[in-house]
């Protein structure tokens, strides 16, 4: 019997950042199964309309795409005033800040400056530009969400993560304040912070060298996009009095951030 306590996310528009691959493209599919209308943005464009296709199939009844690189202010604003031309005075229910990432993992001491303000960049600054570009989208009634993606990373620090732990608990700080600013506005904020999971992730933080990022999960049982876009439908699907401020989830194979079961 479905549960009718839940916020149906049927024809509801779902903005997705960081929409070209991994948790992104998952969310895009999740929310798509639920019948819900998705505006997605990346930089790779080519991978969007693969994303946007895939979508469509899962049951989106739409799954419009644009070029979007959060660390530019300029691409930011021109993303939502495209967005808001598509909305056509319709709201947007669910925003997903999912853009970000890791870049390199050197220890402060050799670590180079590109690497850490790509993080800034990306984690904190861009999550920042993209909400207070779409809040005005967003309706000030029941059911609206807005859900930043983190990671364990903003809460145990770690060596060769120094900015991007940084950068992620900039995120939860950035989602706890959130919470305070738009509080009786009836919008959700939440934040939901993955431990070890296999998408691209690795890849772009050891600069595209596979066998490095393939040890990381070398043994363990990690992650999936998967798991973590069921939660962000989940968590926006909650009845409208209900805020999920903070979800941390981990696999079965890790205990912290340091701490991994490996099956030889």
């Amino acid at each position: 019997m479905k549960n009718s306590r839940r916020f149906s996310l049927k024809n509801k528009w779902i903005l997705i950042t960081g929409a070209s691959s991994g948790f992104g493209a998952a969310a895009a599919r999740s929310f798509g199964a639920e019948g819900a209308k998705l505006i997605l943005g990346a930089r790779r464009v080519d991978r969007l309309e693969k994303v946007s296709a895939t979508a469509k199939k899962s049951g989106a009844r739409a799954a419009l795409f644009h070029e979007l690189d959060v660390s530019r202010t300029d691409s930011v604003e021109a993303f939502i005033a495209w967005a808001k031309l598509k909305l056509k005075s319709q709201p947007l229910h669910v925003l997903i800040n999912n853009a970000g990432g890791a870049v390199g993992l050197d220890p402060v001491a050799s670590a180079l400056d590109a690497d850490w303000e790509a993080m800034i960049q990306s984690n904190v600054l861009g999550l920042l530009r993209v909400t207070r570009a779409a809040l005005p989208l967003l309706p000030h009634d029941a059911g609206a969400s807005i859900i930043n993606i983190g990671s364990v990373a903003g809460r145990t620090a770690y060596a060769g993560g120094a900015a991007y732990c940084a950068a992620k608990a900039g995120e939860l700080q950035i989602t706890r304040a959130l919470r305070h600013e738009l509080f009786g506005t009836g919008i959700r904020v939440g934040t939901i912070d993955p431990g070890l999971a296999e998408t691209e992730f690795s890849i772009v933080r050891f600069k595209g060298d596979k066998a490095r990022a393939k040890e990381i999960y070398a043994g363990t049982h990690p992650l999936t996009a998967e798991d973590l876009a069921e939660t962000m439908v989940w968590m926006a699907s909650r009845p409208p009095h209900v805020n999920i401020d903070e979800m941390v989830i981990k696999p079965t194979d890790q205990a912290d951030v340091g701490k991994v079961f490996r099956r030889k």
